[in-house]
């Protein structure tokens, strides 16, 4: 059975790569670390990743909110926010986008799996129907 590919967006170096080493001792595979919004669109396409992990500040033009629209919307990735951003006007607009989970930093690992897999159970499940 293939791993679960999860495409990190994250545009700090040290704190992308924490992530993905969390990510790989969980047991999944990250094709993917991009900074910002216009490389998340552009690799969640090449890696046909199962997950995007979204930061919401990114460089470029473009925020994680308005990036995780495009993708749901072109794809169907469903997308967990994981991010410092927990101000009342970025909550309502990460709602919009309905994510499938919604993780603040600094997190712990087992609050990092449990929304993985919640998230994947659920995309699976809208799938099938």
């Amino acid at each position: 059975m293939d791993k679960t590919k999860i495409l990190v967006v994250e545009d700090q170096t040290i704190v992308a790569l924490n992530i993905k080493n969390r990510l790989r001792n969980l047991g999944y595979t990250v094709p993917g670390s991009v900074v910002s919004g216009e490389e998340a669109i552009r690799e969640a396409e090449l890696t046909n990743a199962d997950l995007v992990l979204m930061d919401i500040m990114l460089k470029g033009d473009m925020d994680g909110i308005e990036a995780a629209k495009i993708i749901k919307s072109r794809f169907g990735i469903p997308i967990i926010y994981l991010t410092a951003c927990t101000d009342f006007e970025t909550l309502e607009r990460a709602k919009l986008t309905d994510p499938e989970g919604y993780i603040s930093k600094p997190f712990k690992e087992g609050d990092l799996y449990e929304n993985i897999e919640a998230a994947l159970l659920k995309s699976r499940s809208k799938k099938k129907n």
